[in-house]
């Protein structure tokens, strides 16, 4: 499945970033928040995709929240208040203009977001291998 395997890419970039980097080079720490952006533009993608395959039809259309509330109320993500946390997260990143406001979210980025996007590859991929059975 082609979204899933962009999304899985994406996380594999994102997972080997350097977090010290980020704290000594501008441009690093602007290119890890832009990699999580794209992660996460993957990951509901491919959430709605899957979710499609296994019938939920209200998923072939509605917005970032609207997926992820659907994938949480039919068990495709584990921790529905996380999800919407990181679109939040998301929404804001292109807003953040201080250096404070930056290390936040790279924080959260490597302690919260890249374990929870691991756990949501483990999950996709047991459910893309249902459909695929």
């Amino acid at each position: 499945m082609k979204k899933f395997e962009n999304f899985a890419g994406s996380l594999k970039v994102l997972s080997n970033a350097d977090r010290k980097a980020t704290y000594k080079d501008e441009i690093y720490r602007t290119g890890v928040i832009g990699q999580f952006n794209l992660t996460f533009e993957l990951a509901w993608k491919a959430l709605q995709e899957t979710l499609r395959l296994h019938g939920v039809f209200a998923a072939e259309n509605g917005s970032p929240r609207e997926i992820l509330k659907l994938g949480f109320a039919h068990n495709f993500i584990d921790d529905e208040s996380q999800w919407l946390l990181m679109l939040k997260s998301r929404n804001l990143s292109v807003h953040i203009y201080s250096e404070v406001d930056a290390e936040k979210l790279i924080a959260e980025i490597f302690e919260t977001y890249i374990p929870a996007f691991n756990r949501f590859k483990t999950l996709l991929q047991a459910k893309i291998a249902e459909i695929e059975s």
